[in-house]
């Protein structure tokens, strides 16, 4: 990415600044999930990345910042990095650190990703881009190789006194052992933080909002959050200053719904848990229905705001478990239709398969970010469309999603989504299998013209604004009104009868009414780019230089 070349000498400089301090500005986002040793190295090399050796590969920051491109082409406009704080180092039983959820040193960057600099570079880099910067964080626990653990190597808790008694959770039914017992072994123990202690969550309240301004993050996922006390979020939530977004790993939906009201939102695990299985062949449509709307009910702010996905580095991929690309269609089209935000975990575009940790931390330079995967191109058009859909509709992130009632044929494997302007058709009868949609309360006008962007063809509601759908490979369907698609977009534009400028029009990540950001091919605009962040910048500078002048003679 040539931004990099005007950021990375002058960003060290001048103060790194946030773009988003709330929760709601979270709301329209789309996230783009990586670890940063898996995503990119810093010279563009491809080494090779065995995933059962667990060791670090080499990947960077600065190599993120080269490849912002390939994110923002897709239409992300956030990116979340695993850990940046600094780990265990060397060889241990389960293998390197290189995930970065094995933090010693929470007052030191991991050195193996880059420097201080680095990090500021690529926060830097995402808000020219107009691009959200989101941070994984590890509260819980510091680990070792050591048990009991030598306490000294800890920062800043590195005496015995600063940490629950050792003993490791054996009853997760027993919320006091998930708080007070400690994750890992005896070959690796995760010593648990004493978050109980009142000099230590002012130390951690304080960490965390310095984290946040040093480093001008947006947005911090919390890892490991159940396992601590829920009254302990709220007052670190504030300090942070920015959307939380919290791991609660756990299938019950009324086990994580109180953490909706400590945390701006959670990763939305009950949902997934049901998604998985739902879209293997023939699965339980209605179970998965039935989470949903237990879901809505139960968190504080329904699933607005919850983080959805599909993949992540603790979970099997789906690719995983199903060669069926129309099952791997169908699964993937879930979150960009549903109430929360999108999260994709690297690699889901390019069709990754790895099973269980490690193998799902597979290096992504191995796929050599083929913009021309079928996957790829298919997240352009989940991220156009959802753009479009909020373009049009005002309410479109604020109104609830409805699971309208079907006509089942050839049996109860299809399900309707509606959240205006837009009706998912989604199934899980697999790709050698016709089916068919018939949707009376589809919302739609009588007769309203309506074309399923994925396969660019035209249906029309029926004179009650009703829908019937037909797909003969077992793919997914997602409907819109003609009049919400734009002439100049690239969502079908030839069925498109909107001549005005759709937001899902670039199929990037430049908001509706933003200029668009220079073509990175086009050297002269390239050029002109770095111009204006250098100009800005330096007047940034300057300015700091001027009140420090004033200041000394003051």
């Amino acid at each position: 990415m040539r931004r990099s070349r005007c950021i990375t000498a002058v960003a060290s400089l001048v103060a790194t600044s946030t773009l988003a301090a709330a929760a709601d500005e979270w709301r329209n986002r789309t996230i783009y999930q990586l670890l940063t040793d898996r995503f990119a190295t810093s010279d563009n090399s491809s080494p090779t990345c065995n995933t059962s050796d667990r060791k670090y590969c080499g990947g960077t920051w600065q190599g993120i910042i080269d490849k912002l491109d390939y994110i923002q082409d897709m239409g992300f406009d956030a990116v979340w990095i695993s850990p940046i704080v600094t780990n265990i180092e060397g060889n241990t039983a389960y293998g390197e650190a290189f995930h970065g959820y094995w933090p010693q040193d929470i007052n030191s960057l991991n050195s193996n990703f880059g420097s201080a600099d680095d990090v500021k570079a690529l926060s830097s880099a995402l808000h020219e881009g107009g691009m959200y910067f989101m941070v994984d964080v590890v509260v819980n626990h510091l680990a070792s190789d050591l048990d009991p653990p030598d306490y000294s190597q800890f920062s800043p808790f590195s005496t015995q006194a600063n940490f629950h008694p050792e003993c490791f959770i054996s009853d997760y039914n027993n919320q006091t052992d998930v708080e007070q017992c400690w994750l890992g072994d005896g070959n690796l123990p995760l010593a648990d933080v004493d978050t109980e202690n009142a000099g230590i969550v002012t130390s951690l309240n304080s960490w965390i909002q310095s984290l946040v301004s040093e480093y001008g993050v947006d947005g911090i996922r919390i890892d490991t959050v159940k396992h601590i006390r829920k009254d302990f979020w709220p007052d670190f939530a504030k300090s942070a200053g920015v959307f939380t977004l919290g791991e609660v790993l756990h299938s019950d939906v009324n086990y994580v719904a109180p953490y909706t009201e400590v945390l701006d939102s959670v990763l939305d695990y009950p949902t997934w848990f049901s998604l998985v299985p739902a879209f293997q062949k023939n699965g339980n449509l209605t179970a998965f229905a039935a989470v949903v709307h237990e879901a809505q009910t139960a968190y504080k702010a329904g699933e607005m705001m919850t983080g959805s996905f599909l993949d992540n580095h603790d979970q099997p991929r789906f690719r995983s478990l199903t060669q069926d690309d129309a099952l791997v269609r169908n699964a993937m089209a879930w979150p960009f239709v549903q109430d929360g935000i999108p999260i994709v975990y690297y690699g889901q575009e390019q069709g990754y398969q790895g099973g269980a940790d490690p193998a799902n931390r597979e290096a992504l330079w191995l796929s050599g970010y083929s913009e021309g995967a079928p996957l790829v191109q298919y997240i352009k058009t989940l991220n156009a469309v959802r753009r479009a859909a909020t373009a049009f509709n005002s309410q479109y992130l604020t109104t609830p999603v409805r699971l309208p009632a079907t006509v089942f044929s050839p049996g109860p494997w299809v399900l309707a989504v509606s959240k205006p302007p837009m009706l998912a058709l989604l199934t899980n009868v697999g790709n050698a299998s016709n089916t068919t949609w018939d949707v009376p309360d589809a919302g739609y006008q009588p007769n309203a013209a309506l074309v399923d962007v994925l396969s660019c063809t035209s249906l029309s509601a029926d004179d009650r604004g009703g829908v019937s759908a037909q797909s003969t490979s077992g793919d997914p369907k997602i409907l819109m009104p003609a009049v919400a698609l734009s002439k100049n977009g690239s969502l079908c534009p030839d069925l498109a009868a909107s001549s005005g400028q759709s937001s899902g029009s670039s199929g990037g990540g430049v908001p509706s009414g933003s200029e668009s950001p220079p073509d990175p091919k086009s050297s002269s605009a390239t050029f002109g780019a770095c111009l204006r962040t250098n100009a800005v910048m330096i007047a940034a500078l300057g300015l700091g230089v001027l009140i420090w002048i004033i200041n000394s003679l003051t």
